[in-house]
């Protein structure tokens, strides 16, 4: 579907994103002058309007599926738990937060490679991003999040070969988040700068 793309500085948001961004947030939609926002909502919108349909046709499988997109809303609330926090401690509990639900995501998972098997859908839509993350934070430490979940880390290289999740964002994306966390005063900043850390 053709569509213009503009990309907002969340520092620094422009006069006309703040007219059509109730939340202040990203992303928003407008089809014609009318905003819709919140991802899930967009994508059950695009879902709704476009082919081929990528929630399944069963309702109980739609259920599940919105369930787990519900899940990854959540999941990305604790990763900003965990770059936020102030000390190391509650980075350590953080970290622990977001591996338990990981592994409950680990149980949910079929043979791949995606959430339900084929086709791709909505929920690794929804992961997709939350995925972007740990490229980075793995890159500054050890966090132990992902270690040993298997069909985690299948999903996850799977979803990154997407050409869609690719572009998702800009190339210099990892860069671009990386001097974010740094400038967060928080104890995943004080690694990324190479500072003592409050216990």
């Amino acid at each position: 579907m053709p569509f213009e793309r503009r990309d907002i500085d969340l520092g620094n948001k422009p006069d006309w994103f703040l007219k059509v961004s109730p939340l202040g947030k990203t992303p928003v939609l407008l089809v014609g002058d009318k905003p819709i926002f919140e991802s899930a909502v967009i994508c059950e919108f695009l879902d709704d309007t476009l082919a081929p349909r990528l929630h399944p046709k069963a309702p109980l499988a739609r259920a599940e599926h919105r369930s787990w997109i519900e899940f990854g809303s959540a999941l990305l609330n604790t990763i900003w738990t965990f770059y936020s926090a102030p000390d190391e401690a509650g980075l350590r509990a953080a970290a622990t937060d977001i591996r338990s639900r990981f592994q409950k995501i680990e149980r949910a998972l079929g043979a791949g490679p995606y959430f339900s098997g084929q086709p791709f859908s909505i929920v690794d839509a929804t992961y997709g991003p939350v995925f972007r993350y740990f490229d980075v934070f793995e890159t500054i430490g050890d966090f132990g999040i992902l270690a040993d979940l298997p069909k985690v880390t299948a999903w996850r290289a799977r979803l990154a070969e997407r050409s869609s999740v690719q572009a998702a964002v800009q190339l210099d994306y990892p860069k671009l988040l990386l001097h974010f966390l740094s400038r967060r005063d928080s104890a995943l900043s004080r690694r990324i700068n190479g500072e003592a850390s409050r216990t």
